[in-house]
């Protein structure tokens, strides 16, 4: 369990900036513990540390869960019974996080990304010992995350890092046509297989807007979509209120599939025209699609008006590399620094709030509530200067390559240490 926490605050917390009255306060009220991460030697964990990703360890709110709920003291790098400061070893990254990286990932990328004589092979004991720099890549853009000052040297920012589009189909035939349109036939690339033209045709239906993506990724497994027919009763009315038209991703969500079938039943019964294909079924009058595949978002996304989504690193690299603007309801961790960073940006409305897109309780006053927020999120992202700014990031986005630049700067610290 520390591995995983560690993993996660290297890759999250790190994105998040400390206010500025962060360091005086801490001398204030630490000034011992201060001045020993001051004077920390290089080999141990020091003050750059700490402002650089550590600062959140040190809110109230965490200080209460180390000394209440795990009996430790309630300041890291503090002894629990004397309150003096301990120093810490640094290691140079996380175990899990490192093997994976050097043992699959740099092969993964060389072979796929064709940089012949990358795929090297390392034992565990060269990995530990040479590759200490792989924490200091990060795979997101300068033009979108701020990097302060005070980041360490060490710090690459390279882009954001996509997987290769043949990865990203949950069906090997669609894979296959898209990775046969990459390699010639450019036709063969904007299609699917057979078994999905439900989806190929819903968003080729002749209407006057783009479908709108909605996509909640993981939220649902990991408790946040309690009430899959409340959500489902949203975006019913929501296309109610407005013109749009709604591609679903239900993402391998059981309970939220079981209820679209659920729907599909009722609808059926009461001779309102669903239409089934597989992986694939249309609600709300043929208007609202929804689909328990998956196809990659850089596919998909430039064929839709918008994207409704958790604000998930990945969802919000692939809206901004698409062009479109976005609406963006965040449940935990980094997901509240992308929803409010795009709406810095100018590509998303203020962040909708949980209750007003997936809430808890089925009923009237609820349900129109989210439904108004929804809508009117959207709205915002049809504006014209929203529309302009979006694809003026995507402009910008388009002239890296995170993936090559990753490999790039790996094989120049592989070369550095042989």
């Amino acid at each position: 369990m520390s591995q995983m926490w560690r993993v996660i605050l290297l890759l999250l917390i790190s994105l998040l900036c400390a206010p500025s009255s962060f360091e005086r306060q801490f001398r204030k009220e630490l000034p011992d513990l201060y001045k020993y991460l001051q004077e920390a030697p290089s080999h141990k964990v020091g003050w750059k540390d700490v402002i650089h990703w550590m600062w959140p360890l040190f809110a109230e709110e965490w200080g209460s869960w180390r000394s209440l709920d795990l009996k430790l003291s309630a300041f890291p790098f503090t002894d629990p019974v004397t309150g003096l400061p301990t120093f810490h070893e640094r290691l140079p990254s996380p175990l899990l996080l490192k093997t994976a990286i050097a043992l699959s990932d740099i092969r993964i990328f060389s072979s796929n990304m064709h940089y012949p004589g990358a795929c090297i092979t390392f034992c565990k004991e060269e990995l530990l010992s040479d590759i200490q720099w792989l924490d200091d890549r990060y795979g997101f853009s300068k033009e979108i995350v701020e990097c302060p000052g005070y980041w360490p040297s060490k710090v690459r920012v390279c882009g954001f890092w996509f997987p290769p589009r043949k990865w990203q189909f949950s069906c090997n035939d669609c894979a296959e046509i898209s990775a046969s349109g990459i390699s010639g036939n450019l036709n063969k690339q904007n299609k699917l297989c057979s078994a999905h033209l439900g989806l190929q045709f819903f968003i080729k239906f002749p209407a006057k807007e783009l479908p709108v993506f909605i996509g909640l990724s993981s939220v649902g497994s990991m408790g946040f979509l309690r009430n899959p027919r409340a959500f489902l009763r949203v975006l019913g009315t929501a296309l109610d209120i407005s013109g749009c038209r709604f591609i679903l991703f239900s993402a391998g969500y059981k309970p939220l599939e079981e209820a679209i079938e659920s729907y599909a039943k009722e609808a059926s019964s009461c001779s309102e025209q669903t239409h089934w294909s597989n992986e694939g079924v249309s609600l709300f009058g043929g208007r609202l699609f929804c689909f328990c595949g998956s196809v990659p978002y850089n596919w998909l996304f430039p064929r839709c008006a918008a994207a409704v989504h958790h604000g998930g690193s990945g969802s919000t690299a692939a809206a901004l590399q698409a062009g479109v603007p976005q609406v963006i309801c965040p449940f935990m961790l980094d997901q509240f620094y992308w929803a409010e960073r795009m709406f810095w940006l100018g590509v998303a409305p203020e962040p909708l709030r949980r209750e007003h897109l997936v809430p808890d309780k089925d009923e009237d006053f609820y349900i129109k509530e989210a439904a108004n927020m929804l809508v009117r999120a959207l709205d915002y992202t049809q504006a014209s200067e929203v529309k302009a700014r979006a694809l003026q990031i995507s402009n910008k986005l388009s002239n890296e390559d995170g993936v090559s630049e990753a490999v790039r700067l790996i094989k120049e610290e592989l070369r550095s240490c042989q």
